[in-house]
């Protein structure tokens, strides 16, 4: 009884771990993207072939992760199941441990923007997991069914579907959900300040600056501020760039100041100015901060006197409420 009661708690506790890690991922794919990109980089993997395939690893890796919590839960295919959740939860366990060890990726994303652990942190984490997921292996026979006949396949693929679509959501669009410094609410001011322990405030390395100087204190001043975030020209969709000019002009003649953010050079920029007959000046910010203030390439942001108050995809420019 006692064996089969720690089996179950067991169960409980790996499938909503994995429930979460992969829930708080599935909004906002993007964001593991990054991390994989990371991963990938010369500086960490050296594998940088395959940061062209990050949002492929990306996705992949999230709808595993969560479907496999289901199927846990459930108890659907329970040998195939806990057998993939060790295999994961070992590959995290080498990530985690290296980028501690090696100090080289500071978070590993492994709960998205939602909760920062240190690696170290989430490595003993991964470590207990393992520890719960070796009683299941154990013990696999004890792992039933919660439902009868072909409920849990049913459940399985029409999870597996959602997950999916959800994906294809949030990439057409903005993640479900924002955890970051940036979500729609949120004073940029406020996110600058320094907590009282002294660590990195929540919003940092985020300046708007011209030739000459750096624009965003005056700019988070205003009422009415619209910027367009284009965090890398060449990566950007040029489909957009009509959308983004048409609401622009709608925005300047609702006294907006406008303006477009990049990491981009000023060159490129001056281009793409003209090419596209855009009516805004370009500021620069760093490609980092431009990718968490916004998942969209190009996108927007409306400021007012600071405070994030609407975000939007380039399709979905049409329904920002001036």
């Amino acid at each position: 009884m006692i064996q089969k009661g720690m089996v179950q708690f067991s169960r409980i506790l790996v499938g909503a771990l994995f429930i979460f890690s992969g829930f708080v991922k599935l909004v906002d794919p993007i964001g593991s993207q990054y991390k994989f990109q990371e991963y990938f980089s010369e500086s960490v993997l050296n594998m940088e072939f395959l940061i062209p395939f990050a949002l492929l690893f990306a996705i992949v890796l999230i709808v595993a992760e969560i479907l496999l919590g289901v199927m846990i839960l459930i108890g659907y295919k329970s040998k195939l199941t806990v057998w993939s959740l060790l295999v994961l939860s070992l590959i995290f366990l080498f990530l985690t441990w290296y980028s501690a060890f090696y100090n080289k990726v500071t978070d590993c994303g492994c709960f998205g923007d939602a909760i920062k652990l240190t690696p170290w942190e989430t490595f003993y984490k991964n470590v207990i997991l393992i520890g719960f997921i070796i009683i299941l292996l154990v013990n696999i026979k004890f792992i039933k069914p919660i439902f009868k006949g072909q409920i849990p396949k049913l459940i399985t693929f029409l999870s597996l579907a959602t997950f999916l679509f959800i994906v294809q959501h949030v990439l057409t669009h903005l993640p479900l959900i924002d955890f970051r410094a940036y979500a729609i609410g949120n004073n940029l001011q406020e996110g600058m300040k320094y907590p009282k322990d002294g660590s990195i405030p929540p919003v940092h390395d985020f300046m708007l600056e011209d030739m000459q100087e750096d624009l965003a204190p005056i700019l988070l001043e205003k009422e009415k501020v619209l910027l367009v975030i284009i965090y890398n020209l060449k990566k950007a969709d040029a489909a957009g760039f009509s959308e983004i000019k048409k609401v622009s002009e709608k925005a300047m003649k609702q006294g907006y100041t406008v303006y477009g953010v990049s990491a981009s050079f000023s060159d490129d920029l001056s281009i793409a100015k003209e090419k596209y007959n855009l009516p805004f000046e370009f500021l620069f910010c760093d490609e980092t901060a431009l990718k968490t203030m916004i998942r969209a390439n190009p996108g927007v942001i409306i400021l007012n006197k600071g405070t994030v108050t609407q975000k939007k995809n380039w399709v979905d420019v049409k329904e920002i409420n001036f």
